[in-house]
This record gives structure tokens, C-alpha cells and sequence, in this order.
């Protein structure tokens, strides 16, 4: 196991004894000065494909407030373009076009060599691994669900209508993708773990909209197929749920050592829900929004409302805003790793 020792690594095994780890999702962002200097020279697709830019980005808000894990700099969508779809990033968000329609756009697509089509990305983990020796590196990707959504919208929805619509109108072909998706997602995290990443991170974003029968098929089973995948490589495997309370008693029966937990729900409830589990959460990201006394209170709030804390990686329950103050971030992580000492 990577990293045997570090107190991120043993919480995530439910053992860790020293301080609370924290980090933030979406911590390399527009609300670091930083990263909006990089921003100003490049655009979001160029930062994505240049593994020297994304170290740069992934090292600022660690060593800068000093958390505990880095998180690779990407997209959860650039794992698609290989497989033949065109994605562009705008302001308003990421675009599919043609979005999928029929089971013979499904057909269209195909799985990828992950070393040559993504080079970039294993190449940047390297790039990560040298400019952070001792800080452990959490990869991810998009959970297959969720990237089906945006494959068959076209673009980011509140609610997914048509993927959910699709899902039932054409149920074989639907199968289809989330099988494919499922398999390209698996070997991604694989290559990324043999690249150097220390953890890995499944986000099931938009898997939340979704009945618990639905959940069941579309979610769960890929979710564990995914991280079956993984279990030789001994390093600990995430799974985030996007608005988790509805799936509690299926996620504890999923293939993983850490659940993500949005900030819908307690972490005590969530806790308990799920026996065996180290959670990873789950401060509302509005609140550091507020003032330094608000953000130190209701850090504590939530570190006070779950007493296993040899499991619990501290994080927000979704990712950080984009107007956030970096003094608040500073108090944030600051009462945490003060918590325990």
C-alpha cells in the first residue's frame, strides 16, 4: 500500500489515530488567485492536456493551506473524447455534440487504449508525484451514470429528463453504454493507480436523481464492477453520492473503504448507516461563504456531531464555490487539524 502511515491513507481504513485529514473537492479552482493567474494564459481544455499546468494547479491550494491529499486536476468528461465524442468547455459548461439519441449512437462509440488516449493525464499523475512526494494523490472519474447523462443531454440539466427517458425507451442499448462505460471507467482508475495515484475517487454527481430500484441497476453494480477492478491494487477506493440519504442501505453493501457523504444528511446518520465505512465530508460549501467565526463554528458543528473519528476524512459536501474566501478555507482547515490536538 502506498503511503502506509499517513494519517489520509489510515483514515481511510477506519485506523487513524493522529490528526483529522482534510481536503477540498474541487480545491484547485476559480476562488485560488493562483489558479485564476494560470487561467489567464490558457483556457480550460489547453490546463487539462498539460501535465507540467496541472501539477501547478494541484500543488497551490495544498501547499497553501496546507491539506492533506492533492486530487488530480481534471474533467470527468475528458475520459469520453477518446471514445469518439466531441466535448467543448464553455461558460456555461461542458457541451456534447451530437448528444446520443438512439441505440445506434450508442453503437458508435468505443472503448480506447487508456496509456495512448490519455496519456496526458497518467503523464501529469507522474508530473504530481514529483512536485508532491509525500502528500498522497487521489485520481478519479466519473461515475458511468453520470457520464451517460451528460452523453445523452448533451449538456449539464437539473434533472436529466432525457437520460432517464432514454434509460426506459431503450433499455438494451442503455445497458450497453453503462456496460462500456463501466469497463473504459475501470481501466482509467487502474492506469491511474499504476501512474502513482494513492486513492481513487468514483463521483456518482448526477446518479442521485435516480429511484432506488434504478440506483440498484444503474449505480451499484457498476460502482462495484468498477471497484472489483481495482482490489489488487490495495489502494483505497471513494465512492461520492450526490445526495446520498436515499441509497444508504445500498452503498453499505458496495465494494468500498470510504462514502463521500453530500451535506443533505448528518455524518452521524450517515455513520451509522454504514458500518465498516470511513466517511469523507461533509461541510456545506455555502458556509464559507459566511464569517471566519461561522466557519470555524460550524466545522466544529460537524466534527462534534460524529465521534469516530479514526474514520472520518474531513471535506465539504460538495465542491467549493467559486467566490470563496481563502481566509475562509485557511479557518476551515485550520479548526480541523486543531480539532483532535
Amino acid at each position: 500500500m502506498a503511503l502506509d502511515g499517513n494519517y489520509f491513507i489510515d483514515a481511510c481504513y477506519g485506523r487513524n489515530r493522529s490528526v483529522i485529514p482534510v481536503w477540498i473537492m474541487r480545491q484547485a479552482g476559480r476562488y485560488l488567485p493562483e489558479y485564476r493567474a494560470v487561467r489567464e494564459r490558457v483556457s480550460f481544455s489547453q490546463l487539462c492536456r498539460s501535465p507540467r499546468l496541472i501539477a501547478e494547479v494541484v500543488r497551490q491550494p495544498v501547499e497553501r493551506f496546507g491539506l492533506d491529499a492533492a486530487i488530480l486536476f481534471s474533467d470527468i468528461l475528458t475520459m469520453l473524447e477518446p471514445m469518439g465524442v466531441s466535448v467543448t468547455f464553455q461558460e456555461g459548461g461542458p457541451v456534447i455534440d451530437p448528444p446520443i439519441s438512439s441505440p445506434d449512437d450508442v453503437r458508435r462509440l468505443s472503448g480506447f487504449d487508456v496509456k495512448s488516449g490519455l496519456s496526458f493525464v497518467l503523464d501529469a499523475i507522474g508530473e504530481i508525484k514529483k512536485s508532491l512526494p509525500d502528500k498522497p494523490l487521489i485520481g478519479f472519474a466519473g461515475s458511468p451514470f453520470t457520464l451517460a447523462c451528460y452523453l445523452i443531454e448533451g449538456h449539464g440539466s437539473r434533472h436529466f429528463n432525457k437520460a432517464k427517458s432514454f434509460l426506459n425507451r431503450y433499455p438494451e442499448a442503455s445497458q450497453d453504454l453503462i456496460n462500456l462505460l463501466t469497463e473504459v471507467a475501470g481501466r482509467y482508475l487502474y492506469a491511474q493507480i499504476k501512474a502513482g495515484a494513492d486513492a481513487v475517487q468514483l463521483f456518482q454527481s448526477w446518479d442521485g436523481i435516480l429511484s432506488q430500484e434504478d440506483y440498484k441497476q444503474w449505480s451499484a453494480q457498476p460502482a462495484n464492477s468498477i471497484f472489483s477492478h481495482l482490489a489488487a491494487t490495495g489502494v483505497p477506493k471513494i465512492l461520492f453520492v450526490n445526495n446520498i440519504a436515499p441509497y444508504l442501505s445500498i452503498v453499505k453493501d458496495i465494494d468500498c473503504e470510504v462514502v463521500g457523504i453530500d451535506y443533505r444528511i448528518g455524518l452521524s446518520q450517515a455513520g451509522a448507516a454504514l458500518p465498516g465505512k470511513s466517511l469523507q465530508g461533509n461541510l456545506d460549501p455555502a458556509v464559507l461563504l459566511g464569517s471566519p467565526n461561522q466557519v470555524a463554528e460550524e466545522t466544529r458543528r460537524v466534527l462534534d456531531g460524529f465521534e469516530h473519528h479514526d474514520r472520518l476524512i474531513f471535506n465539504l459536501g460538495h465542491g467549493i464555490l467559486p467566490g470563496t474566501p481563502v481566509e475562509s478555507v485557511q479557518t476551515m482547515v485550520d479548526v480541523v487539524h486543531g480539532y483532535r490536538t
